[in-house]
């Protein structure tokens, strides 16, 4: 299907910021956005770029009453020669399309998709920002949009993605985050979905996480749902655990987030030669090894974040410092290679980067 542009008249652009040093996370959309609809029996239709807009939604849509709703996020770099780079885009979409079967929600035409967003990011790219640290975050997203009021699967969907500049997800950038050890509260199940990106599973962090703020703790690190003692990961990230030269992370066993920074992570520690584990990791035995000085290192992985040094993690009270409170070799050497990839300042030996302008 042709993708229509309609591309935004003066009055309706948007004051592009100029202090890209104070850019946040997420508060900030470009002047565009990609829609594209689907009907039970039609398909896919109207793919189409147009000026960023509110959207119109019947009270009844199924989205807001059974959470028939999934998203991605991705982010294009701006490199040091100009151009525009992807990151691993296509694992995405492809991650997108599993959360829409675990929904029964309809799969996209990945190509399609990633010639709309590409269409979307030059359209816009202005908007890229040119300063380190910054990026442009990219939101598909899929809703459901039939306005119905019993429970099933919806006949109607529409997918969107809009784009803006960002700067750290977290304010304390690379500086050591603290984070809490939640045996309250579970997130997900084996069985359920937690291994999709759907909007239900991010509310059921919420609690938790506001709790944990409130005590001064950045994120969360949840423990299996059945029996509290293994763990999983944080509410935003995949976490990995240097113990005794062993890095070890938790397995896709169906309540995490397959990520892509995960992933990433791991072909590249394998190989640099290390010993990567991917096993349930008991807490006890976590909280032994900070004890006794084995743990060298934790850090979280995730398309925000990238990588995101843990400085110390609380449990039942107690709190257990990491790498002296600092970010360590590892962490630092992860990050310095991926991004190194992201904004083509380096060779990529594994064919992650795309430049599309």
């Amino acid at each position: 299907m042709e993708i229509k542009v309609t591309p935004a008249r003066p009055d309706q652009l948007k004051k592009k910021p100029t202090d890209e040093a104070n850019l946040g996370f997420g508060d900030i959309v470009t002047d565009h956005m990609f829609l594209m609809n689907y009907e039970k029996g039609k398909g896919w239709f109207g793919p189409r770029v147009e000026p960023y807009h509110s959207l119109a939604i019947d009270p009844a849509a199924m989205a807001i009453h059974y959470g028939q709703e999934i998203f991605e996020g991705l982010k294009a770099y701006r490199g040091k020669d100009g151009g525009i780079y992807l990151f691993r885009a296509r694992e995405n979409y492809l991650r997108l399309n599993r959360s829409a079967a675990r929904l029964c929600m309809p799969e996209v035409e990945i190509d399609q998709v990633m010639d709309g967003m590409k269409k979307l990011i030059m359209l816009d790219r202005e908007w890229v920002p040119r300063s380190p640290g910054t990026s442009l975050y990219i939101r598909p997203t899929m809703l459901a949009t039939e306005p119905h009021l019993g429970v099933r699967p919806a006949k109607t969907y529409l997918f969107f993605i809009i784009i803006g500049p960002v700067g750290a997800y977290y304010k304390e950038g690379l500086n050591p985050v603290k984070i809490y050890v939640e045996d309250k509260y579970i997130r997900a199940a084996v069985g359920g979905i937690g291994n999709a990106k759907a909007a239900a599973n991010y509310a059921a962090s919420l609690l938790a996480a506001e709790e944990a703020k409130k005590k001064g703790f950045t994120q969360v690190l949840w423990l299996d749902a059945a029996k509290r003692r293994y763990v999983e990961e944080v509410g935003t990230m995949n976490m990995f655990f240097v113990i005794n030269g062993e890095v070890i992370t938790a397995p896709l066993t169906g309540s995490i987030l397959p990520g892509v920074t995960r992933d990433s992570v791991l072909r590249i520690v394998k190989d640099w030669g290390m010993k990567v584990t991917e096993k349930s990791l008991d807490i006890d035995e976590l909280i032994r090894a900070a004890e006794s000085g084995q743990l060298k290192e934790a850090f979280g992985t995730g398309t925000a974040a990238v990588i995101s040094p843990v400085g110390q993690i609380t449990y039942k009270g107690k709190d257990h410092i990491v790498a002296g409170g600092k970010m360590g070799d590892l962490s630092q050497r992860l990050y310095n290679e991926i991004v190194a990839i992201q904004y083509a300042e380096k060779e990529d030996p594994y064919g992650w980067r795309e430049k599309i302008g």
